[in-house]
């Protein structure tokens, strides 16, 4: 198992009596673009709920980077090494750049407590860094994130995956609000953190992105992983037939 980055094992979540995700076995390997597709309300973003610490799962383990781990939020995930772009990002509207990539975890050059000063010229270095590693060009770092496009936006999210070194990252539907030239953006970066062997999740209804992107594709469907697909051994009439139910998954047994 050493390759294996993420493992999930009958990771379960229920909201009373309703069976949000049940029983999810997962496995993602280091250096490997899975996406996770389904309908809305299948699982999706329940199953990165769990594993992201922003809920709390009813049962079963999560195994990050060879370890059992029991995130107690977000904020633990991350400084664990996963880091999530949701799909409402997360920014701070009126803070600039390396601001925003370094809400929660800023850099301090002394710390008084309440009155700590902090490395502006180090996190904008750092800023610098993280967009080279994805390619991303925003013009004026100190622009207030309110001012920038979708697209710049999502960008700057993304940015912070390659500023703090991930171990994963996670995408929830990252281009689903973007125009043409920026969702063709936000995929080349997708592909600079593939070149770059860094392990992604992608959540997506994009068939085409998919299909241009990932190593393999995993359908929820009512709560439940119901195939397991290697890109090059499937085509999107197969991923169709198991996000409407056409076809059952009755032989998928989870493991990846």
């Amino acid at each position: 198992m050493t390759n294996v980055i993420l493992k999930t094992e009958d990771l379960t979540k229920h909201y009373g009596g309703v069976h949000a995700l049940e029983s999810a076995n997962f496995e993602l390997r280091k250096g490997e673009h899975v996406a996770i597709m389904g309908d809305n309300g299948a699982g999706k973003s329940t199953f990165v709920r769990q594993i992201t610490g922003v809920e709390q799962r009813t049962r079963g383990k999560i195994i990050f980077d060879g370890r059992e781990v029991n995130f107690a939020g977000p904020l633990d995930a991350r400084e664990a090494g996963i880091e999530t772009v949701f799909q409402n990002l997360a920014l701070a509207d009126d803070l600039d750049v390396p601001s925003n990539l370094f809400l929660g975890r800023e850099m301090v050059l002394f710390n008084l407590g309440p009155f700590s000063i902090l490395d502006m010229k180090g996190m904008r270095r750092a800023t610098e860094e993280g967009l080279k590693r994805t390619a991303v060009k925003i013009p004026n770092l100190n622009n207030a994130i309110r001012n920038m496009s979708g697209g710049q936006r999502q960008c700057v999210a993304i940015a912070r995956t390659a500023t703090f070194h991930s171990k994963l990252t996670i995408m929830d539907e990252p281009t689903a609000a973007l125009g043409v030239q920026e969702t063709a953006q936000v995929e080349n970066i997708i592909r600079t953190l593939k070149e770059a062997g860094e392990p992604l999740i992608l959540i997506s209804h994009n068939m085409r992105q998919v299909f241009d992107l990932v190593d393999r594709i995993v359908v929820f469907r009512r709560g439940r992983m119901v195939a397991n697909l290697s890109k090059n051994e499937t085509d999107g009439q197969d991923v169709v037939a198991y996000i409407t139910g056409a076809k059952t998954g009755a032989e998928f047994e989870g493991a990846a």
